[in-house]
């Protein structure tokens, strides 16, 4: 076969070398193309990956729980701005990378032994309790899991206020209290009230007929009945859930009506009455009977709590919400450990009290939709102060 002539050779020869590169450009292209195409999806993971990562941070600074994360050595590596609020002023940037003892110390808060050490130690999952700000926290510490290994990868500490319900636990607890008052009150009222009656009517007969300097002894029995029957009478108004009937009234009429007893009262024990009473005083719906038995044993415990040269301020504000009823005395005062629980029923300090005037009057102020609030000062003296809300019951 002959040979092909020279320009044709190199003709194949360019044509081969053309295609190559072609192929190779071909080649090239698409390898561009796929780096483009997994750059623009790295792109995108990585853009997924920050928006989750913002979405979760936003999540943890809004939430309302206390949110602080800690790694392998106990150092923390996030933290959200509900926890800063306890360490403040020092901010995020104080915080983070600092060892988890630094953030506890700060709260003035103090554990036996930390609960982040115990979960590193091994534990899985650690609750406890603390007071912090004056406020009551439920804590969790627990591990946070490296999915592929199953070994721990730091320590999440979380803590939610449950002052609320605390609160709302004892609330539950009092009224379960009050259930077993009314019941107690309920079964034994007419087994008490019918023989005292009796009993009752005896010893006046025999005070009658006895001689006159025996008479004095009778009249103290017959005190004594009367008391027993005034505290049946507080269980019975304590215990019963009913319904009051209400009328449109003026406070400082009410507390006018009843001023003579109290100032009776004061007079025997040689102290002083100081009225202050508001003007256009609105009218609010009232059971005319309750508030003068919350008027009178506020008024009572108060004069109980000073010498006999005290002075009594009993004083009606009104303002454009509400209208307030305060007892201020100027007695010893009262210990804060007793303040939480002066409404309890059968709680008292007193001698010959029956722990019973003051839950008896938190009843009533309830009744009528109130609040009951108290203040005192060691050595200066205590203010009762009971809140009537107008809003929808102005008449």
């Amino acid at each position: 076969m002959s040979e092909l002539p020279e320009h044709i050779g190199g003709i194949l020869l360019f044509g081969a070398l053309f295609i190559a590169v072609i192929l190779v450009s071909v080649y090239y292209t698409e390898l561009c193309y796929d780096r483009i195409r997994l750059q623009m999806q790295l792109y995108d993971v990585s853009k997924k990956y920050r928006n989750e990562m913002l979405r979760l941070q936003q999540f943890i600074d809004n939430t309302p729980l206390m949110v602080v994360f800690c790694d392998n050595d106990g150092v923390i590596t996030r933290v959200n701005d509900k926890a800063l609020k306890f360490v403040a002023p020092l901010g995020r940037n104080d915080i983070l990378y600092q060892k988890f003892s630094v953030f506890t110390d700060r709260m003035n808060v103090h554990f036996e032994i930390s609960p982040v050490v115990r979960v590193l130690r091994g534990e899985e999952k650690i609750t406890e309790i603390i007071r912090l700000h004056g406020k009551i926290f439920y804590t969790v510490s627990c591990p946070i899991k490296d999915l592929p290994s199953q070994g721990t990868d730091g320590v999440l500490f979380i803590g939610h206020d449950v002052t609320e319900l605390q609160r709302l636990k004892d609330e539950v607890d009092r009224m379960e209290r009050l259930s077993l008052v009314g019941q107690m009150a309920a079964s034994i009222t007419h087994e008490i009230r019918n023989p005292m009656a009796v009993i009752r009517g005896f010893v006046q007969l025999l005070n009658e007929r006895s001689p006159e300097e025996q008479q004095s002894y009778f009249r103290i029995v017959l005190d004594e009945l009367d008391r027993a029957n005034a505290i049946i009478n507080d269980f019975l108004s304590l215990a019963q859930n009913r319904i009051v009937e209400k009328e449109p009234s003026n406070l400082n009429d009410l507390l006018n009506d009843i001023l003579p007893l109290i100032w009776a009262d004061a007079n025997l024990r040689g102290q002083m009455i100081d009225l202050r009473l508001g003007e256009n005083m609105d009218h609010l719906p009232m059971n005319s009977k309750e508030m003068k038995q919350l008027i009178l044993n506020l008024a009572r415990n108060g004069m109980e709590a000073m010498n006999d040269k005290g002075v009594l301020r009993i004083e009606t504000l009104n303002s454009s919400d509400s209208i307030q009823l305060r007892m201020v005395d100027n007695g010893v005062g009262i210990p804060p450990e007793q303040l939480k629980r002066l409404f309890e029923p059968f709680y008292t300090t007193k001698t010959n009290g029956t722990g019973l005037g003051l839950a008896l009057c938190l009843s009533i102020v309830e009744r009528h939709n109130g609040k009951i609030h108290v203040e005192s000062t060691m050595g200066q003296g205590t203010s009762f102060i009971v809140t009537f809300n107008k809003l929808g019951n102005i008449s």
